[in-house]
């Protein structure tokens, strides 16, 4: 499942942009279905500043941790709680509930950037 209206990293992340100048991020389901039963998540805290590729968190499954990165440089202005207490959110539902951080973006247009759906079904396999 990869929703078209999203943008995608090669990291497997997901961006959706939630305002002008805000996005969404989290991890695709292509990601969470690699990682296998999500059993801990680390997010950073709200008002860090990121760089593009920089990491702010990491998702640990039955399997193995991985690092969250920033798709874009901006500041952290939120971070979703309810996958720190709940971390099997994200497997239940990586595009909606299973969020994980929204960024101030400082260039909005990079948001262009990114993959688009057709890009990363092409990077995984599902063309």
């Amino acid at each position: 499942m990869v929703p078209e209206e999203l943008r995608y990293t090669e990291q497997h992340e997901w961006v959706a942009r939630a305002g002008d100048d805000t996005v969404r991020v989290g991890i695709t389901d292509y990601a969470q279905r690699q990682l296998g039963d999500v059993v801990f998540v680390q997010l950073p805290e709200v008002g860090r500043q990121v760089a593009e590729g920089d990491s702010v968190g990491e998702v640990e499954s039955t399997k193995s941790v991985s690092d969250i990165y920033a798709p874009l440089a901006g500041e952290v202005v939120a971070v979703n709680e309810a996958v720190v207490t709940a971390p099997e959110t994200i497997n239940g539902d990586p595009y909606g509930d299973g969020w994980l951080v929204e960024l101030r973006i400082s260039d909005p247009a990079s948001v262009d950037g990114l993959l688009d759906a057709a890009g990363y079904r092409e990077k995984i396999g599902e063309v």
